[in-house]
């Protein structure tokens, strides 16, 4: 084989390994960046930009679309402000007064005036002292005071002795909150779920 031959054949195969490489392989985003690696920025990833430090992070106070507030993630003035998605009906009243029944009134009591059966003193006679009324003179004017994004997030996160019930599903926790402002007139009710919601179980209209 003549030097000339040769010469073309080495050449051959360095432009071979070289072409290959640069199709098949990547040493360097500098120097052969390719599609299959090229740089991209996912979801929540830091982009470096200073106009948006948090990436895609959502704006804060956001709610994902169909999924309930988590209030011990937000600040606590977002929890507060947070609006009642269910406006009072006579359905999500009996569900309110239900759930109330049977996660609420072993403190607070049935009519929320803070004599359930565990409350002790002022209000009780058992082993819970302190337990504060909701509903009534007293309770009455202490839940005038807050918000529905109040008593939501006290309900979802519990307060000082008060544990969390955030095992009660957030729909369920909302009715609460509507059938404590009944409990006390609050809230905007309309009439005739008002007048349906204190007729005895039962009763024929």
């Amino acid at each position: 084989m003549s030097r000339l031959s040769t010469l073309r054949v080495v050449a051959a195969g360095v432009a071979l390994t070289f072409g290959s490489t640069g199709c098949w392989e990547q040493w360097s985003v500098d120097w052969w960046p390719q599609m299959k690696w090229q740089k991209a920025v996912q979801a929540f990833e830091q982009t470096g930009q200073p106009s948006a430090p948090a990436g895609f992070v959502p704006p804060e106070g956001t709610i994902p679309f169909g999924r309930a507030p988590v209030t011990s993630q937000m600040p606590l003035a977002a929890a507060e402000a947070l609006l009642n998605p269910r406006p009072a009906s006579l359905a999500n009243l009996d569900n309110g007064k239900k759930k109330f029944e049977t996660f609420c009134s072993p403190c607070h009591g049935l009519a929320g005036l803070g004599d359930g059966t565990v409350a002790g003193p002022p209000f009780g006679k058992g082993p819970f002292a302190g337990v504060l009324p909701i509903a009534g003179p007293i309770g009455g004017q202490i839940t005038k005071n807050f918000t529905d994004g109040h008593i939501y997030t006290v309900i979802s996160q519990g307060i000082r002795r008060m544990p969390s019930y955030k095992r009660i599903r957030s729909d369920d926790r909302w009715d609460i909150v509507n059938y404590v402002r009944y409990l006390n007139g609050q809230g905007h009710v309309p009439p005739q779920t008002a007048q349906a919601a204190t007729q005895p179980q039962g009763a024929t209209q």
